[in-house]
Formats: structure tokens, C-alpha cells, sequence
């Protein structure tokens, strides 16, 4: 047998440039290649590494004016990964910059690929406390996209000066992507798509709205910040709160000019890459169900095999339901496969959360192998 691998955990603390050279000093290999796979897929798109400097270069004033901070802190990571600043902030706004690069001004810039996802064909899911073995609310996630992540992905945790200490799966070099903080408020997120997409002008890059989500002090916080906060596209953030034996949980499907939501039923709520808020349905075209119309299925599923369950889950139960391999390659757990650009799609970590106890445990290449470490706050 081989040994498993796992993602690093990398611990970080003090100001904001401070907690960036950490990051970035810790990991320097994983960031130079997140680097390089967005380098290659922006290259692919018919971006000259001028175009791509430039694009970066005109999200640092948005950046800025979101929060001044996170700059700084990307700052840090660039500085200790010794990489350039733009660098960095292309893994921040990598959705952005891959998707939307036509309507951010570029003279140069080709045509936007509308259809593409932003976080590939992923499925989230929460049980609150009443159907949970343990009695603690359970939040867990699928992430699928490229396959290079798993070499890329890092758990990040977060000593903070101010707010919450938080505990993320993410990218090196990223802020933050899904997680908890020490108030039990966690998060996932899936793409979506939708007719507004990237039209609709600057908002707020995806990867530091998550951020903020993590640093809320509880869930109506976490909910106020995407309210809040210009979008530049669409995607689904399932967020909760768990506090002892008690939580909540809510899906936010979040278009550049609505927001739409969906509460669990019967204590489960579990959603995957399609809109599900019937109003959400009426008014949005979403271009990229096409490409993935194994959403309906997997979304369908997920939620199935866990209503089955007689008596509470457990997380044998949520694990089996995210190992879900029908329609392989295109299943909950998605095998290896091409996927546009000349990259390849699949299932890059599987993460499960216990806010309320503060661990997580998170397997990297699920559809290899099954092998999950713990990490706590």
C-alpha cells in the first residue's frame, strides 16, 4: 500500500502582511503552481502574459476598495512565496480573470466563455443537529475542478488580530475558499451560472467574499455580507451556524443583481451546480446547465441516499453519499476526465465539517482513494 497524502496545513497569525509572508513562506512550491495552471489556462484562452499582468494590475483597486487589508495580505504571500504581487492576485480572482477577462475593460481580450463554471461540477451539502448521530449540525462538500489542485490545495488557519479565527480548504495563495471560523459559522460554495454574468460591471472577486463570509461573527452576519456586496456572477453559497447541539443552515443562490434562497427540508438541504429557488428558475436563463446537466442528478442523489437513512446520519453516511460514482466519470465523485481548455475536471478534495467541535477532515483525491485527515481550530 501507498501512503496516504494530505494537504499541509499551514498556521498563520499576526497583521494582515504578516500572516501572508507566513502563508506564502510555508508553501512557496504550491503557489508557484496555482501560478502556473492559471498562467496555462489563461494562455489558452489567447492571453499574452502582458494581457494577464493587466488584468491583475486592474483588480488591484477593487481589491483595495473591498478591503485594504486582504491586499496587504496578498502582498505578504507574494513576498514570501517570492512571486510577483499580480501573480498573486490572479489565484485570488481566478474566476474573474478566466471568465470574465472580456468585460473587464481589456483592449486585447477576447470574448467571454460564458458557459464555463466557476468551481466545476460541485456538491454541497448540511444536516442540521436534529437528524445528526452526534447532534451537531454537519456541513460538507465535493470540490471538483482542475486536477493539478490536488498539489495546489492547502488547509489554512487563520490566528486572527481581530474577528474570528478561522479554519479554510483553499489554494495556496488564496484567501480563503470553504471553512469555519471559531463562531461555528462555515461555509461552502458552488458555481452557478446565469445570463448576468460579468455584465453587470465590478464586483466583489469571489475568493474575497468568502473571506468575509468566514470572518462574520454569526449566520445573519454571513448573510448581510453577500447582501451587501456587488457580485460580479453568479454561484450558490450553503452557509450555516453550529452552536452546541443546535444550527442553522440556509443556501444563498446569488445572481450579479438577486439573491435567492432555499432552507433545508426535513432537516437536510443539499444542493449541487443548478438553480433550485423556483423563483430563481422564472427569471434567470443559466447557460450552463447544458454542460452539466448531470447537476440535476447528482443534487438528486446526494439527497436521496441521505433521506434513506433510517434514524441519524452519521459521517459513514455523508461520505458514502458524496462517493456516489453513478454516471462515472460524470458522478457526485467525479473520476478524471477532460474538461475545456485542454485541463482535466475531478473530484479535488471531499471536506467534511463539525463546526461546533472546530474539525475538520478533508481527503485529497477521493476518487482514488478515501483517506481523510483531521484538522482543528
Amino acid at each position: 500500500m501507498t501512503t496516504p497524502e494530505y494537504f499541509p496545513l499551514v498556521d498563520v497569525s499576526g497583521t494582515p502582511h504578516a500572516r501572508g509572508v507566513q502563508h506564502g513562506r510555508a508553501v512557496p512550491e504550491r503557489v508557484a503552481g496555482g501560478i502556473a495552471l492559471y498562467r496555462a489556462q489563461l494562455g489558452r484562452r489567447g492571453l499574452d502574459d502582458a494581457t494577464i499582468r493587466q488584468l491583475a494590475q486592474s483588480m488591484l483597486p477593487v481589491i483595495a476598495a473591498y478591503d485594504a487589508s486582504y491586499l496587504e495580505e496578498m502582498r505578504g504571500i507574494a513576498e514570501g512565496a517570492g512571486v510577483a504581487l499580480e501573480d498573486v492576485v490572479m489565484i485570488n480572482c481566478r474566476t474573474e480573470m478566466l471568465f470574465g477577462y472580456a468585460d473587464m475593460k481589456q483592449a486585447t481580450a477576447p470574448a467571454i466563455d460564458a458557459a464555463s463554471s466557476e468551481d466545476g461540477d460541485c456538491t454541497g451539502l448540511v444536516v442540521l443537529p436534529a437528524r445528526s448521530a452526534s447532534g451537531r449540525l454537519m456541513h460538507a462538500h465535493n470540490w471538483d475542478w482542475r486536477q493539478e489542485c490536488v498539489d495546489t490545495g492547502i488547509v489554512l488557519r487563520i490566528r486572527a488580530e481581530n474577528g474570528p479565527d478561522i479554519l479554510s480548504f483553499t489554494e495556496a495563495g488564496a484567501l480563503a475558499r470553504h471553512g469555519f471560523n471559531s463562531h461555528g459559522v462555515s461555509l461552502t460554495g458552488n458555481s452557478l451560472t446565469c445570463d448576468e454574468d460579468f455584465r453587470k460591471g465590478p464586483g466583489v472577486p469571489l475568493v474575497l467574499l468568502r473571506r468575509r463570509v468566514l470572518e462574520a461573527a454569526n449566520l445573519a452576519q454571513a448573510m448581510k455580507t453577500i447582501w451587501a456586496s456587488k457580485r460580479y456572477c453568479a454561484n450558490n453559497m450553503i452557509l450555516a451556524q453550529a452552536s452546541g447541539n443546535d444550527g442553522s443552515g440556509i443556501s444563498l443562490e446569488t445572481s450579479p443583481g438577486e439573491i435567492f434562497w432555499t432552507l433545508p427540508e426535513n432537516d437536510l438541504l443539499v444542493h449541487a451546480n443548478h438553480w433550485m429557488s423556483p423563483a430563481a428558475t422564472l427569471k434567470l436563463r443559466d447557460p450552463g446547465l447544458p454542460q452539466r446537466p448531470d447537476s440535476i442528478y447528482r443534487q438528486h442523489r446526494v439527497d436521496n441516499a441521505l433521506r434513506r437513512v433510517e434514524g441519524r446520519i452519521d459521517w459513514s453516511d455523508v461520505k458514502a453519499a458524496l462517493a456516489d460514482e453513478f454516471g462515472k466519470p460524470d458522478g457526485v465523485l467525479r473520476t478524471p476526465k477532460p474538461a475545456d481548455f485542454s485541463s482535466i475536471s475531478a473530484t479535488v478534495a471531499t471536506t467534511l465539517m463539525d463546526a461546533a467541535n472546530r474539525v475538520m477532515w478533508v481527503a485529497r483525491k477521493p476518487y482514488e482513494a478515501r483517506h481523510f485527515r483531521e484538522y482543528t481550530l
